[in-house]
């Protein structure tokens, strides 16, 4: 079973300090530090479980710059087969339809069975590249698998839904599938993966037209801030006093 898998390079954000760009359009990467996205890197993992159990080959693709190399080799010592970068000659013009057909162009030729993604990137938080690549290769997909059931046409799928219900489909091969968090145990790569990973050709493909483009980025800010929050200081009597006073005020008592 031949796989292809989308991955991502983003920032690590949740302890670092954001500044934004003069450009008022991306962030300052100086002292960021980098790594594949989390929801990608359990797309990995599933790919290479259906590896082991079936066989067959995983090549890896990826649309950034040539920094993007580093989580591109971290997916071979895992062991990924082939990996494909795509750099444009201006990343800052992607949006998610370009994203998503420079990697159908690409991959449309490639004999495989079941491409993963991520079904959320961290940093931009938009979930379309994988189903529009589904539908820009004329293929069925299904979107934030938690669970999935592998067989050698098809493999039955659960996908989580609002209110915490659940969904069950069969999906027929080829197919693209949107992997959530928490569906499997991302594996570390080894020393030797790590080692081999190292002479492993990566094909790039630069310089290209990105086309249908459809979303044009005009601005990235922080939010305003709103109401403050108000401290009640004092005893539990006067607390409560306060606090009853203050839902009555709003209707609530």
């Amino acid at each position: 079973m031949n796989s292809i898998v989308c991955i991502k390079r983003v920032p690590e954000t949740a302890e670092a300090t954001l500044k934004i760009a003069s450009d008022n359009r991306r962030l300052e990467e100086e002292n960021l530090v980098f790594a594949i996205n989390e929801a990608d890197n359990y797309a990995l993992e599933q790919a290479l479980l259906l590896q082991e159990e079936f066989g067959g080959d995983i090549t890896i693709v990826s649309v950034g710059p040539e920094k993007t190399d580093e989580i591109i080799r971290m997916a071979l010592a895992k062991g990924a087969t082939s990996a494909i970068r795509i750099t444009p000659t201006d990343m800052a013009e992607l949006d998610p339809f370009a994203v998503a057909s420079l990697i159908a162009n690409e991959v449309e030729d490639l004999d495989y069975d079941i491409i993963f993604t991520g079904c959320v990137a961290s940093d931009d938080g938009f979930s379309q590249v994988g189903v529009t690549l589904a539908e820009i290769l004329g293929i069925e997909h299904i979107s934030m698998t938690i669970e999935m059931e592998a067989g050698e046409d098809g493999a039955t799928v659960n996908r989580e839904l609002e209110g915490g219900l659940m969904a069950k489909y069969d999906v027929k091969y080829p197919a693209v599938v949107t992997i959530q968090t928490g569906i499997n145990e991302p594996r570390y790569a080894s020393i030797l993966g790590i080692k081999r990973a190292s002479s492993k050709e990566i094909r790039v493909v630069d310089s290209v037209d990105i086309g249908g483009k459809r979303v044009n980025l005009e601005k990235i800010y922080f939010p305003p801030p709103g109401k403050m929050a108000e401290i009640i200081e004092g005893g539990p009597d006067a607390v409560a006093e306060k606090t009853c006073e203050i839902l009555k005020s709003k209707g609530l008592l």
